[in-house]
């Protein structure tokens, strides 16, 4: 058993002994509220939405003047499954084999407990200098993200409060810190499709309007999986078919509806106005009576290779010696909600536990990135603006 010795271990086990199953706060914004104010932020609460969809959001800010950085992230969690399968309560923080267990420790409460703790230790040896910082954090990111950092970005549009660069603490790296910077991520475009038809008797198909003869037409130019060749910063964009269904549990009936269910992450090859456009003149070359609605999640974004992708790259080579990969990969995130306005990257723990039984992130870990948000800091102040 291991003690936590840092003022980013024990702000780290505060925030995963509080139970934000999303979109609950559950103490977490309080606590933070608490810390940042010691520190001379100005606080902000930032709730959006009525009843059960209300969400509680929270902007800090030292310091009034240009240049503005920002960190960003989330406290909400996703829920814990069965807490019986987990070798220690899941919101009881649990430090074994230098390891603190609980649900959020990687995604992404350590990486917001290295933010304060990177910004306390800085502006320490840093008590004065031009321009301000701030964290941008929601509860809101597990959750349908409509409440979230979304409207959060539009108030500080509206205040003008933009930052001028933002970086997201989502657990990025697949291995080890310093492995990877996320610097834009695909789309996401899902849709429902339903077709319609006629019921009746398998052994009189004329006399019936089969509509999975029809869907499986519709749905043949996305079996292959994949839509085009990417580009230089994506990957191919790529389809997955989730569920077809008729509701039909008698094998000698032709249904009369089927329905379908994909989705497609896509790059800058292709737009979601685009992929909408082509799969309906599809459809309707097909034919028949179906019914198509789409809906975006995400459009895609990147942040060119740049200054700021090479200060942040830098700042993690100064601590770790590794170079770290630019990437474009996996689900969307909200640095997608920044992306229209400033530039995000995303950079944070090892991913490898995040969502799962017995979520851990080591003591070390934590430690590690402190250093590189605090070395972050250095280089974005100091360095030529």
């Amino acid at each position: 058993m291991t003690k936590a010795s840092q003022p980013e271990h024990e702000l780290a086990i505060k925030l995963i002994q509080c139970p934000s199953v999303t979109p609950a706060e559950a103490g977490t914004l309080d606590l933070l509220a608490e810390v940042l104010g010691e520190l001379g932020f100005a606080i902000t609460r930032l709730p959006f939405g009525e009843g059960e969809d209300r969400v509680d959001n929270l902007f800090a800010r030292l310091g009034s003047q240009s240049p503005h950085f920002c960190f960003a992230g989330h406290v909400d969690v996703v829920p814990v499954g069965n807490p019986d399968d987990w070798q220690s309560p899941p919101f009881s923080a649990t430090i074994s084999n230098d390891h603190i267990i609980g649900r959020g420790a990687v995604d992404m409460k350590g990486a917001v407990a290295c933010f304060v703790s990177a910004i306390a230790d800085w502006k320490n040896t840093n008590p004065s200098f031009d321009g301000s910082i701030s964290l941008v954090i929601t509860c809101d990111e597990e959750g349908p993200a409509v409440n979230g950092t979304g409207p959060v970005v539009e108030w500080l549009k509206d205040t003008h409060q933009m930052p001028d660069a933002v970086l997201v603490g989502e657990p990025t790296n697949p291995q080890q810190i310093g492995d990877t910077i996320k610097h834009g991520r695909r789309g996401s475009l899902s849709c429902h499709l339903t077709v319609r038809g006629e019921q009746g008797h398998v052994a009189y198909p004329h006399l019936a309007d089969n509509p999975l003869h029809r869907m499986m037409r519709m749905l043949a130019p996305l079996t292959s999986g994949v839509l085009d060749e990417g580009n230089e910063a994506f990957d191919p964009s790529t389809v997955a078919i989730t569920s077809i269904d008729t509701g039909n549990a008698a094998g000698n009936v032709i249904p009369a509806r089927a329905e379908a269910m994909f989705n497609i992450r896509f790059g800058t090859a292709q737009t979601a106005a685009g992929l909408e456009h082509w799969l309906r003149e599809h459809f309707d070359s097909v034919g028949g009576h179906y019914d198509a609605v789409f809906r975006l999640s995400a459009e895609p974004f990147v942040t060119p290779k740049g200054r700021f992708t090479d200060l942040v790259a830098g700042a993690i080579s100064d601590v770790t010696g590794k170079q770290p990969q630019l990437s474009t990969s996996g689900g969307t995130s909200d640095a997608r909600f920044f992306a229209p306005f400033t530039e995000v990257l995303e950079f944070g723990l090892v991913g490898q536990t995040m969502h799962k039984v017995d979520e851990a992130v080591a003591l070390d870990d934590l430690t590690l990135l402190t250093d590189i948000y605090r070395r972050i800091l250095t280089q974005y102040f100091y360095q030529d603006n």
